[in-house]
């Protein structure tokens, strides 16, 4: 449910409107040096209005540490961190209530929840609550940096267009949002990692991927591409004993386990659901359907504001199974 991973396990909380969004990160080693500095980078690439296509709705987004960090080093206690919510506006919600959004989770949550749910800018569905993943992707890549693994994502394409601010001034033109393609690589990643056969790297990553909202399809290596090759071709040759590739077609996965080589993956991040374009959509209350513009601030394509948001549930998976192989011990010494 709210809940990921095994020894390095997190559940997150809260509504886009609420008092406040958080996490408890259960599994952390002891000793592991952390202030809200540590934070700060990522968090400002997560943050909307920074950059052209972004949501103006800012939030200082400092962490508030509650439990499991004491004089700026973790104690191996379950980690509790609050980020309060002070920019909203749940007026432009109000209508909600009896007009669901087209493909935003109104009506599902509505079903699903019995009309209890907090309908205010998508309350836990929201995007809001990514900031959570992002924290706790600050920790795990902390951990990773002991054994020198390094991740970085970043945007490949937006509306179909490798040129970005071409893809983006599409959106601005149309008065419309648009969807982008993300790349990930992971470097120094050791061999060995992953289970088979429900606990493959693969299966691990693209089940944390998809509670990134807004996220419709990913792809390891070659992905789909590698339906029209042939086996000679996407057969990566093992050039030592490291296990080093001469090519890379599998990703840096195989058999469900990671190789050694750089392991590689893109995602495909649909344009945003709130957009200012007329749709029609269902009223509960008159029984009819009608002609809706989404009002509000948000973003024209959320894939600008993925990257830092991929990285961090990608070093929430590669911890746990760092944790779990043994290769980051349970207590550090100091950092």
């Amino acid at each position: 449910m709210n809940s990921f991973g095994r020894l390095f396990r997190m559940t997150i909380f809260g509504e886009s409107h609420g008092v406040a969004v958080g996490l408890v990160l259960d599994g952390c080693p002891a000793g592991l040096a952390l202030t809200q500095e540590d934070f700060i980078s990522d968090i400002e690439r997560r943050k909307g209005g920074i950059q052209k296509g972004t949501t103006p709705r800012q939030e200082s987004d400092l962490p508030i540490f509650k439990t499991g960090i004491f004089n700026n080093i973790t104690t191996g206690a379950p980690i509790t961190i609050l980020f309060e919510n002070n920019n909203t506006r749940s007026g432009d919600y109000e209508k909600l209530r009896a007009i669901p959004r087209p493909g935003h989770a109104d009506f599902v949550a509505h079903e699903k929840f019995g009309g209890f749910e907090d309908y205010r800018g998508g309350g836990h569905f929201s995007g809001r609550l990514t900031v959570a993943l992002v924290a706790a992707g600050v920790i795990a890549k902390k951990l990773l940096h002991i054994v020198q693994t390094e991740i970085r994502a970043e945007i490949k394409e937006i509306a179909g267009l490798e040129d970005l601010e071409a893809g983006l001034q599409k959106a601005i033109e149309a008065k419309d949002s648009v969807g982008g393609i993300l790349e990930c690589r992971v470097k120094n990643l050791p061999a060995s990692l992953g289970e088979p056969f429900f606990d493959s790297v693969e299966s691990l990553i693209s089940h944390a991927v998809f509670s990134i909202p807004a996220i419709r399809a990913i792809e390891f290596g070659t992905g789909f591409a590698a339906a029209r090759m042939f086996g000679s071709q996407h057969n990566d040759a093992i050039a030592d004993k490291t296990g080093r590739t001469v090519t890379n077609h599998a990703g840096g996965v195989v058999g469900g386990i990671t190789n050694g080589n750089e392991l590689v993956f893109r995602i495909a991040v649909k344009p945003t659901s709130s957009t200012p374009k007329e749709q029609e959509t269902y009223n509960r209350e008159t029984g009819t359907r009608e002609l809706f513009s989404v009002k509000g601030r948000h973003d024209l394509c959320i894939a600008l504001r993925v990257p830092v948001v991929l990285e961090a549930v990608t070093a929430l998976v590669l911890a746990d199974l760092l944790l779990m192989e043994q290769k980051i011990p349970r207590v550090l010494k100091e950092q």
